[in-house]
């Protein structure tokens, strides 16, 4: 009897596994004409994954605080754009650490013009280096501000959006310091570390 139930017991296992699968593996999406909003997009990690997506036929918003450095992180990417479109990235400009509404109102301007955003890519973020003593307490309010709030209401902006339409991918992008507190980064440590936390959770829910 306890080796049908051993038995039973696995088989149902094997069951709920499978059942599960697809939302641990999820299925590759098709960028082509897909509206992908990179935070932190006019440099860096950001503004490499908005080339990689033009080269894919996505239409891409970038956001950050500068408007300059937007302008000039657009015509770059434009320049890799898949069928040489001028019409495949567009640039926002808002503070996503502060303002939840205004990064809402930021976000509804984006979709009017590429559609709702399907893919969200939190890349904002910025470190500032020193030992724990020495850095001002400013910093550590800083750190978690840009590294942390801004992915929360940049995911705040969008997730009700997706659950609405039963679609979406929020991506959130951490650090080896995220994963390992790292000597004179007590304070970039402390918000990634939150940031893998947020992610995690929100995951579950």
């Amino acid at each position: 009897m306890l080796a049908w139930i051993i038995l039973a017991s696995f088989f149902a296992f094997i069951f709920i596994l499978y059942l599960v699968s697809p939302l641990l593996s999820p299925v590759i999406v098709e960028l082509e004409n897909t509206h992908i909003l990179v935070t932190g997009g006019s440099s860096g990690i950001g503004k490499s994954l908005a080339i990689l997506a033009v080269k894919r036929g996505a239409k891409v918003t970038i956001v950050a605080r500068n408007k300059s450095k937007l302008e000039e992180a657009q015509k770059d990417i434009l320049s890799h754009a898949k069928n040489d479109s001028k019409d495949q990235v567009q640039i926002v400009s808002v503070d996503l650490s502060k303002d939840l509404d205004e990064v809402q109102k930021a976000f509804e301007k984006a979709e009017s013009v590429f559609g709702p955003i399907q893919i969200l890519i939190n890349c904002a973020g910025t470190s500032t280096p020193g030992r724990f003593e020495d850095l001002p307490i400013l910093d550590f309010q800083k750190m978690l501000n840009i590294n942390y709030m801004s992915a929360v209401h940049a995911t705040r902006a969008v997730i009700a959006g997706m659950k609405s339409r039963c679609s979406g991918r929020i991506v959130f992008v951490s650090s080896q310091a995220g994963q390992i507190g790292l000597y004179g980064f007590t304070s970039y440590s402390a918000s990634k570390f939150a940031l893998r936390g947020l992610a995690e959770a929100l995951q579950m829910e």
